[in-house]
């Protein structure tokens, strides 16, 4: 089939019928991409500028295994696309993203469209005089309750970071222990890292041992209950790096633990586990950051095979398709709990917060607690403490960017530009990471 013949010229050519009726509302002038890495994560954010001056959003795009692939979508194909667009016609705009490049989905696109997208919400809201949370319907909550990631060597160290957290008001915690010899997810930060993001600074290099882990977690879970008793959720993240069978024995094994949820215990290839896994064990499950495409969660929800959706905004297209989402959980009894570490940039985690606060069913958020570099770089970024992250009373996402000092943290050396070093098996099979 031959392709259709397309003329570059200005963009009226893919402005929608009604844009006549857009006169003197504001239009998209520039759309800038702005790479730094203030925690040595890469991150990607988008900054749109219209003509109406001072008057910009913000947006997260941070893919940061494949940033660079990222900006090309971003500046030599989606640009073009909406430059010269009325900055209101957000569903439009990003409807015609989404099938522009014929072959739809996938994280560099989505990630592409989310820049696009929340910056757009963000100027909805400054044009409104609105936080977005107000534009999205109002508060549900005062805040949003988070969780922080303890880990350590052995249960005992697990314990001592856990309690730190819980001396700081902290009641959701994320626990996860080293394996002896073995890489493990999520530990090799230690007792300084309330984050194992990003994977390949902090991923132990030893053979993966998936049967060695599954045996190391019912003592863990075992010790915390009893040292720490009743009073603090714990929740753990399998990261989908064992076999269904072995995640279903997990499962089954924790249960008498009361874990908040399990997260991520089969792949998104392994989708038709769930309802196996379903059967077998009442332990709350929390599936999503994996997934980028509707098709992916949808037959979960409808199933109600899972208990809480921790898509990742920016690798599904943004707060349009995000609001989306959590309207479709809320009829399912799905709550949602958004990918939150540190490989969302401060604007990303300021999507989340203003989406926690307006959905109905919401249930937990991630938290990555930033530094003073990153706070400096990005004023607004949203505060926590006492176990919540809170948001501001600014228009929009109510975070800015100062780009003279973003300037001044480029992407950090590295062999594979980001991307997830390979996880083996003791014989060198390559696993998931």
């Amino acid at each position: 089939m031959p392709e259709p013949e397309f003329i570059a010229e200005s963009p009226p050519l893919l402005a929608p019928p009604w844009d006549d009726g857009n006169a003197g509302k504001p239009r998209i002038r520039d759309v800038r991409v702005i790479r730094t890495a203030p925690e040595g994560i890469r991150l990607v954010v988008v900054k749109i500028e219209t003509d109406e001056p001072g008057l910009y959003g913000l947006g997260c795009a941070t893919f940061t295994q494949r940033p660079l692939a990222v900006v090309t979508a971003l500046e030599e194909y989606l640009k073009p696309q909406i430059v010269g667009r009325a900055v209101h016609d957000i569903e439009d705009i990003w409807s015609m993203l989404a099938v522009s490049s014929y072959w739809r989905s996938g994280p560099v696109l989505n990630n592409a469209m989310s820049g696009i997208d929340m910056a757009l919400w963000d100027i909805k809201g400054k044009l409104a005089g609105m936080p977005l949370y107000d534009l999205l319907g109002g508060r549900c909550r005062t805040a949003a309750t988070v969780y922080v990631h303890a880990s350590g060597d052995n249960p005992i160290e697990v314990e001592d970071h856990a309690r730190r957290f819980m001396e700081e008001g902290f009641t959701h915690i994320r626990c996860q222990v080293a394996v002896a010899g073995a890489a493990t997810y999520g530990v090799a930060g230690g007792l300084d890292s309330d984050d194992p993001h990003p994977a390949h600074l902090r991923l132990r290099q030893d053979a993966w041992d998936p049967h060695a882990y599954a045996r190391a977690l019912p003592p863990l879970f075992e010790h915390l209950r009893l040292t720490l008793g009743d009073g603090v959720e714990l929740l753990h993240d399998i990261h989908e790096r064992v076999p269904p069978i072995t995640a279903i024995g997990i499962a089954r094994a924790l249960e008498p633990y009361q874990l908040y949820f399990l997260e991520d215990p089969l792949a998104p290839e392994d989708n038709g586990y769930f309802p196996l896994l379903r059967q077998q064990t009442s332990i709350p499950l929390a599936m999503g950051e994996l997934y980028v495409n509707v098709n992916e969660y949808l037959p979960l929800i409808q199933g109600r095979l899972i208990d809480f959706i921790r898509v990742h905004l920016s690798d599904i297209g943004g707060i349009t398709p995000a609001r989306k989402i959590a309207a479709l959980c809320e009829f399912f009894g799905v709550r949602t709990a958004w990918h939150g570490p540190g490989d969302v940039s401060p604007v990303g985690h300021a999507a989340n917060l203003h989406l926690d606060l307006a959905v109905p069913n919401f249930g937990i958020q991630e938290a990555h607690r930033f530094g003073d570099l990153a706070q400096e770089m990005f004023p607004g970024t949203p505060d926590i403490h006492e176990g919540m992250m809170w948001a501001n009373e600014l228009p929009g996402l109510g975070i800015d960017i100062d780009e003279a000092l973003a300037a001044r943290y480029p992407y950090p050396d590295h062999p594979l530009n980001g991307a997830w070093p390979p996880v083996r098996l003791a014989d060198g099979t390559v696993q998931r990471p």
